[in-house]
């Protein structure tokens, strides 16, 4: 029997009523190992390409056949955007059989959650964080609820692989199954799994099943795609390229641009089979469709209406988004706001009305969901300008383009984010706009080089090139999570003995690096702090301060909210800040750099001194975490002769002049270079927690020896410093460094108790520093680039 007569008679109406002429690789698949096997199944594709039917499909006709006698299928999401937009794709699907579909997350009615639990069946919908709720307030009604629970499904599966939110997930999944006596069978969908055998492991921890990742063909896609680069100020690229470039003897601008030719890409991209033509931004960008072809040196255009302080990457936005619908993606809330406010005070100057949205994480629910719904309305011709919220697959409308201001910072959120469009039959299409300021007289070599623009293309070039994307992060020693998941057992089981609690905790497979003694070590603390307390039986209860945590409707979530935190220098109040980092790192505020002195959590106060000097991009278990292999990647960028067909004009010329700079100083050959004098700067080349082990053994291990003062990463970029010593003996005193067994909580400074995570400042000061030592530092990275760059040395 194939496949689709498999399938329950509604399943196929519904593919008849829909004029499918046939099933996609995906769902042949998928119903192959969820129909003949027992296991775990992982299913990766592209975006658009029907992972949620081919997954739902068998699921549902085991539903229909032999209906469960409680909730029988569980559906997890990272938002609940996605949950509303999947409610809204399956409820029509599942009327047809009678399959009940319900959804639950803080945006939901108490009348349909009490519908539920009165009469439990069919599919629940539900994000990570109701579902904690769930289980911690509803923990005597769990088996009844889900005693005939058969599949969860866990989907975009990879936004909950590095950091806490993931393993809180499979924690959750965990301890439901243990409370309801069952062991459903799991089913992980994502288009952008860079690992998928150690994510497919991940995904089955604690069942006692495998898992099976389907290998598929998938129908070939074309790309169209551009890279173009702004100064905020001043000429732009090409202007200065005709300047400032030297010349040859014909009095030509010497360059290393190649013929641009159309680029046919035959292998596989996207996922296992798909198949990318990827068309050169001459050929895609008409000007009918409002976009200069290549070659053409057209600059966006500015009028006399322009609104002040016009942004010229901005402005080619706004001419290209008009008449189309559209996502501008951002890297920040704050910076959707700015580029959000400048669009529509473009609207003002050109008389045009307003056609841009706004989506961010920090917006209310109404305001997201009227965006969403504008967005759907396919007679609408609006613009939102979002952050990581529309990156996942939630269906918004027939979408034209997405443009993305600088670089995102990874290969993953660049292929969620091109997937929002090419829906509905049409290729997708991304527009990367860098901005940059321009170089000052004085700026010294390193800055002048575009690390947006070259990080851009590498993502692009891995994809294309490689069809690599960054693997998990699953080797973290999670105490901030440990801290959250103990605290809800005992809000949820009561009392319980230190050997009832751990066996309930620490045998959860997320924390198999957590030893019994450090969890002793994280009840004594919790004990002390009154956060637990102990019973005259000896058994364990939340404490007054521990209710004071579990009670709030925040504790459900493990990741950070955007809380603001006061900054003062002495008694000047400076404004405010999200996130700050910990003492001894430097936030820019008030048109000033500041070293951060002290951070008040519980008064949400920073206190700053002011210095001299750059901020580098601030570290941490966030979007920011950028893999090594992207910056080899942006080291050959530099090096190379290559002409990327998607660069426009002011990129290629950005690109140019780079690279010439890049050849004079040897900043894509040579890992250190002197600035003059005794200024050095240092490209290791290394992912963010890799570079800040080098960063910290620099300063720790070796700055004594050579005398450094001054020491400025740019992170993960370059760290400049000065040094007394000469270039062998840096590297004879870096390689010595790096090859002693130290400890890694040496490169923990004296005092410091870095914070990353939300229940970090909850934890004993000794758990925060062996966390960040020994589950954030890359020490293992770092120790292999200084062995290469030694070798490289001896020959």
């Amino acid at each position: 029997m194939g496949i689709f007569e498999r399938y329950a008679p509604f399943v196929q109406d519904f593919i008849y009523d829909h004029a499918w002429e046939n099933l996609r690789g995906i769902q042949v698949a998928a119903g192959e190992a969820i129909f003949n096997t027992d296991e775990n199944v992982l299913l990766t594709a592209s975006t658009a390409s029907g992972k949620t039917e081919a997954a739902f499909f068998p699921i549902l006709t085991d539903l229909w056949e032999n209906p469960p006698s409680s909730v029988g299928a569980l559906y997890v999401a990272p938002l609940k955007a996605l949950i509303n937009d999947q409610f809204m794709r399956l409820n029509d699907l599942c009327e047809e059989a009678d399959i009940p579909v319900w959804h639950w997350h803080g945006d939901v009615s108490s009348s349909h959650k009490q519908k539920l639990l009165k009469h439990p069946s069919g599919i629940l919908q539900i994000t990570p964080e109701s579902l904690e709720a769930l289980l911690m307030h509803r923990h005597m009604a769990v088996p009844r609820l889900f005693h005939d629970l058969r599949f969860v499904v866990i989907d975009e599966v990879h936004s909950l692989l590095r950091g806490d939110r993931g393993g809180q997930t499979l924690c959750l999944v965990e301890r439901l199954s243990r409370m309801a006596g069952v062991n459903p069978r799991r089913i992980g969908l994502s288009a952008t799994i860079g690992d998928p055998e150690r994510t497919g492991a991940f995904l089955s921890s604690g069942t006692g099943r495998g898992c099976i990742i389907p290998r598929f063909e998938e129908p070939g896609r074309t790309w169209r795609l551009s890279m173009e680069h702004f100064y905020l100020t001043g000429p732009q690229a090409v202007e200065r390229a005709a300047t400032e470039m030297p010349k040859r003897a014909d009095g030509a601008v010497e360059a290393d641009v190649l013929s641009v030719e159309r680029v046919e890409d035959t292998d596989e991209t996207l996922a296992p089979g798909a198949k990318v033509s990827l068309l050169e931004a001459g050929e895609t960008l008409t000007p009918d469709a409002g976009i200069p072809p290549a070659g053409t040196g057209l600059a966006p255009r500015v009028t006399d209406t322009a609104p002040e302080n016009a942004d010229p990457g901005i402005g080619y936005i706004f001419e290209r988004t008009r008449g189309h619908k559209c996502l501008v993606f951002v890297n920040s809330r704050e910076e959707a706001e700015a580029v959000c406010t400048m669009l529509r005070s473009y609207c003002e100057a050109e008389h045009e009305p307003d056609r841009f949205l706004i989506h961010h994480g920090n917006l209310s629910a109404s305001l997201r969901e009227s965006a969403e719904d504008i967005m759907r309305d396919d007679e609408r011709l609006d613009t939102t300008v979002t952050t990581a919220t529309l990156e996942l697959g939630i269906d918004i409308g027939r979408l034209e383009r997405a443009f993305q201001i600088d670089a995102p910072f990874t290969v993953s959120s660049f292929l969620q984010r091109m997937g929002r469009t090419g829906r509905r039959g049409a290729p997708p299409e991304m527009h990367f706009v860098m901005r940059e300021e321009q170089p000052e007289p004085r700026t010294t070599m390193p800055e002048t080089i575009p690390w947006k623009l070259l990080q851009g293309i590498a993502l692009v070039q891995l994809t294309r090139e490689e069809h690599w994307v960054e693997p998990p992060r699953l080797d973290r020693l999670p105490y901030s999570l440990l801290y959250h998941q103990t605290m809800a057992t005992l809000a949820s089981c009561g009392e319980l003995t230190p050997a009832e609690l751990a066996a309930r905790v620490l045998t959860l497979s997320y924390f198999h690096r957590v030893s019994a003694d450090d969890f002793r070590v994280l009840l004594r603390h919790l004990l002390e702090t009154e956060q637990i307390q102990q019973t005259e039986a000896s058994g364990l209860i939340v404490g007054l301060a521990g209710e004071r945590i579990t009670n709030s409707f925040k504790f459900y979530a493990v990741f950070q909210e955007n809380e603001e935190f006061t900054v003062r220098s002495e008694s000047a109040e400076l404004g405010t800040i999200v996130n700050p980092p910990p003492p001894g790192e430097r936030i820019a505020i008030a048109g000033a750099c500041w070293l951060v002195e002290e951070v008040d959590w519980k008064r949400h106060l920073v206190y700053c001194t002011q210095v001299k000097g750059r901020v580098p991009a601030y570290f941490g278990d966030c979007a920011g975490d950028i893999d090594t292999h992207v910056l080899e990647r942006m080291r050959r960028v530099l090096a190379e002769h290559e002409a990327y067909p998607y660069l426009l004009d002011n990129a290629r010329a950005r690109l140019r002049q780079a690279r010439w700079t890049a050849e004079q100083s040897g900043a894509a050959t040579q890992p250190l270079i002197n600035l003059g004098g005794d200024t050095w700067v240092l490209f290791p080349w290394l992912g963010s927690y890799a570079f800040l082990a080098l960063e910290r053994l620099l300063k720790i291990k070796c700055a004594g020896e050579l005398g450094l003062r001054g020491l400025d990463p740019a992170r993960p970029y370059y760290i400049q410093f000065r040094m007394r010593a000469d270039e062998d003996t840096f590297w004879s005193v870096l390689e010595t460094e790096a090859e002693k067994d130290f400890d890694p909580l040496d490169l923990v400074y004296p005092g410091e108790v870095p914070y990353f995570d939300k229940y970090d400042e909850l934890l004993p000061a000794e758990l925060v520093r062996k966390g960040f030592a020994e589950g954030v530092l890359d020490i293992e990275g770092m120790r292999a680039r200084v062995r290469e760059w030694c070798a490289a040395r001896r020959g």
